[in-house]
């Protein structure tokens, strides 16, 4: 498993060098999130150990949140860990960094596994309680088996054009 605070700082060097500016943190903890399902889809297994909070604009990691506010998040993961989760890396920046971060909260507000530890609790409530890890692998098979739609729907359109 990798360090959070490495893949956090990653996240912030990476937005900072592709968009010029300082991620703001909501979008880290999204960014974030969709880092770790991500990582379930291609991989199998979580990328950190780290739980997300179930707070009212989506997945948090507390600890992270210290850090980020105290501008301490400036430990990298090695080349070897970079390049190791690569393909993760991209398909989340190419997919999720260029949108809002209310965007991007109201896309995690679909996942189950929120949903599912946010329980009972208001849409203003506040909600402490960890999203379960079995929770977010659900989330990534939904994820996987759609994609998996899409490219066997592309490809019957293909044929068809073809024929």
């Amino acid at each position: 498993m990798e360090s959070v605070v490495k893949i956090a700082s990653y996240i912030c060097q990476r937005y900072l060098q592709e968009y010029g500016e300082r991620i703001d943190e909501m979008k880290l903890h999204k960014l974030l999130y969709f880092t770790q399902r991500e990582c379930i889809i291609q991989t199998g297994k979580p990328m950190f150990d780290e739980p997300f909070s179930a707070w009212k604009f989506g997945p948090v990691v507390v600890s992270i949140r210290q850090l980020y506010k105290a501008d301490a998040l400036h430990d990298l993961p090695t080349d070897d860990v970079i390049d190791q989760y690569k393909p993760v890396f991209d398909k989340v920046f190419e997919q999720y960094a260029p949108k809002s971060s209310l965007s991007l909260s109201n896309l995690s507000h679909s996942d189950y596994s929120w949903q599912h530890a946010r329980g009972t609790a208001g849409r203003d409530e506040r909600c402490d309680t960890y999203l379960d890890i079995h929770d977010i692998e659900k989330d990534a098979e939904r994820i996987k088996m759609r994609r998996f739609m899409l490219r066997k729907l592309r490809e019957i359109e293909e044929k068809e054009v073809v024929a």
